[in-house]
């Protein structure tokens, strides 16, 4: 691991001495990464692909600071250990950067927790280096229903370095009518022998979600996608088939895909993913208990490999197609949602997974939720609808991350 240190001293300073005087910090920091040192004047030379530390080396450098403070790296980022008045630079910079919205942070005490600090900056770094180029395909437009759900695609590219990139449903369905049963055939008795149960679909329905999965994929390769949103109902309508089949197998493969349209819940599920590494579970908020702080959470589409087990049954609202009812493993889970236009808002919570529900009323995967914060969220202050489950206890990591990128905190 390699980072980068931009170092800051006063003219009054040789290089020599600046060594010698940060000399227990700079071999505590060469033990765990290849530490470069770059004069603040070649900093120029280093890309957003390169994680730079801001090292205040003594005191006096405010001026010289902030006369270069558009070439920073985003946040910044200010290593201090006290030396040659270092610290008292550090936070009066870290204050002026503050006041005019750059993100700043001060490095500073016990070495070993200044070394684990790095860590997980440098984790938060690669997520958003990550994000930065990713293309989610909008597969048809937003459901109709998903007025608050929307975001900016110019705000979300300048802020993130994602692009959305808007996709008509008739291509896929070119590609769906031209892929034969024959071509899926064989998979689709591969997943059939691998279900719990077939129940309510056909195999007629089966063939025709498997056609729609690999129609999708073929757009995906076409475009270069990391992640699509698909407009499910118009679908139904232009194909006779859903996307619940073929988003589940999709998300198996680490490919993101969500339901409706929702462009800021495929987002996060981007977020998730670029962080942990994990799939997730998009679903409705279907029934909530202030009282008890629990949640009952649906959709017709969960990744397999998240489940324990399966059922192959049809879709929910239109009663036809392929839908999934997954049976997800009790314990740890962590909901997290990203809102606003500017995909600047976030809503955190931890909680407990304690029950596959089976109402007869609600999208077929089911599962209630004891959460750890209180559920009056939803009722009082919701970002839309859709939320994103993950397993694990995930709090830690994704607040770091969306606090390091400014984002704010609904609660």
């Amino acid at each position: 691991m390699v980072i980068n240190l931009i170092t800051f001293a006063s003219i009054l300073q040789k290089q020599a001495t600046v060594r010698g005087s940060h000399e227990t910090i700079l071999n505590e920091l060469e033990k765990y990464f290849t530490v470069n040192f770059v004069d603040y004047r070649d900093m120029h030379r280093l890309t957003d692909r390169d994680f730079s530390l801001i090292f205040i080396a003594t005191g006096g450098v405010e001026r010289m600071v902030i006369q270069h403070f558009e070439s920073l790296p985003r946040p910044a980022i200010l290593l201090a250990d006290g030396m040659q008045n270092s610290l008292a630079a550090a936070l009066e910079i870290s204050t002026w950067l503050r006041g005019r919205g750059i993100k700043s942070e001060i490095l500073h005490g016990e070495l070993s927790e200044t070394i684990k600090r790095i860590f997980v900056l440098h984790s938060d770094f690669q997520a958003q280096l990550q994000l930065k180029g990713m293309r989610i395909g909008v597969i048809g437009t937003p459901a109709s229903w998903l007025i608050a759900s929307n975001a900016d695609y110019l705000l979300a590219k300048r802020r993130w370095g994602i692009e959305y990139v808007d996709i008509p449903l008739e291509r896929v369905c070119e590609r769906y009518n031209h892929t034969t049963d024959d071509e899926v055939g064989d998979a689709c008795a591969q997943l059939a022998a691998r279900a719990l149960a077939c129940r309510d679909a056909t195999p007629e329905d089966m063939l025709k979600a498997m056609r729609l999965y690999h129609a999708l994929k073929a757009v995906i390769r076409e475009e270069n996608l990391s992640a699509i949103t698909l407009s499910c109902f118009r679908l139904v309508e232009m194909t006779g088939t859903t996307g619940c089949l073929a988003l589940a197998l999709l998300n198996d493969e680490g490919i993101v895909a969500g339901c409706e349209g929702d462009l800021q819940s495929v987002f996060t599920m981007l977020v998730v993913k670029a962080l942990t590494g994990k799939p997730c579970f998009m679903a409705n908020p279907s029934m909530i208990n202030a009282r008890t702080n629990e949640i009952v959470l649906s959709h017709c589409t969960v990744g397999l490999r998240q489940t324990e087990q399966f059922i192959i049954r049809n879709h929910f609202e239109t009663e036809s197609s392929i839908g999934i009812q997954g049976i997800l493993p009790t314990g740890d889970v962590t909901l997290v949602k990203c809102g606003g236009e500017s995909l600047d808002e976030y809503y955190l919570s931890t909680g407990t997974l304690t029950e596959n529900t089976n109402y007869i009323n609600m999208c077929r995967t089911q599962v209630r939720v004891r959460l750890n914060t209180p559920a009056k969220y939803f009722l009082q202050n919701p970002l839309g609808n859709h939320h994103i489950l993950l397993f694990g206890n995930y709090e830690i990591m994704l607040n770091e991350f969306l606090q390091l990128n400014s984002c704010k905190r609904m609660e």
